[in-house]
């Protein structure tokens, strides 16, 4: 099995290559911190497998999986995270990622993970599944559409613009903006707008 793990912490990275080097059946077969610097490789390198962290500095996780199930459909996605909300699982799963696992996981759970992806199940570490089981925290099953009028006024209140401004700027009345604002809250259920730009901003809507 060839592997590509992408992390931006080079301790990390070499704590995942020594535990994957440990295993006759896997390789690895390229390391990077960058999801585009990955991305570009898979011109000439298609691995079977990757572990990917979904924090990562130039890329956000559910789009950079999306981009790599886009480009080479076969690779199977091994997320790797210290977020444990509800929403971003489910938003990485949605994208194409065949396993979820959090960062405080044993390094057995990421054999497992791979394995399982290998033979085309979806796998979740234990402290995942309790996260997908609990009823806390948004109940959101997929990642919101928005439109594109929905999204300039998301990145406008992203950049701390009053209702005022966002009128102003979009030249259209504050009572169309508080319409959009409320169906903002309603597609992400959440009950404000601080929460809606937290929850668009792990999705990769804000970019």
């Amino acid at each position: 099995m060839k592997v590509f793990i992408i992390d931006d912490h080079p301790i990390v990275l070499d704590g995942l290559k020594n535990l994957l080097n440990t295993r006759e059946e896997m390789q690895v077969t390229g390391m990077y911190d960058l999801g585009e610097t990955m991305l570009a490789a898979l011109d000439d390198n298609v691995p079977d497998a990757m572990l990917m962290d979904i924090n990562l500095p130039d890329i956000n996780g559910i789009a950079l999986c999306q981009k790599v199930k886009q480009k080479c459909p076969s690779v199977k996605v091994v997320a790797l995270s210290v977020h444990n909300e509800k929403t971003v699982i489910m938003g990485m799963l949605q994208s194409g990622a065949s396993a979820y696992v959090l960062k405080n996981a044993i390094g057995e759970d990421i054999i497992s993970a791979l394995h399982a992806a290998m033979d085309g199940q979806i796998y979740m570490c234990r402290g995942t599944q309790k996260v997908l089981s609990s009823n806390e925290g948004s109940d959101l099953k997929e990642v919101p559409r928005l439109t594109r009028r929905e999204k300039e006024i998301l990145q406008l209140i992203g950049k701390g613009y009053t209702t005022q401004q966002i009128a102003g700027t979009l030249f259209i009345s504050t009572h169309t903006v508080e319409s959009h604002r409320k169906n903002l809250m309603e597609k992400f259920g959440v009950p404000n707008t601080a929460t809606v730009i937290k929850l668009a901003t792990d999705f990769g809507l804000m970019n």
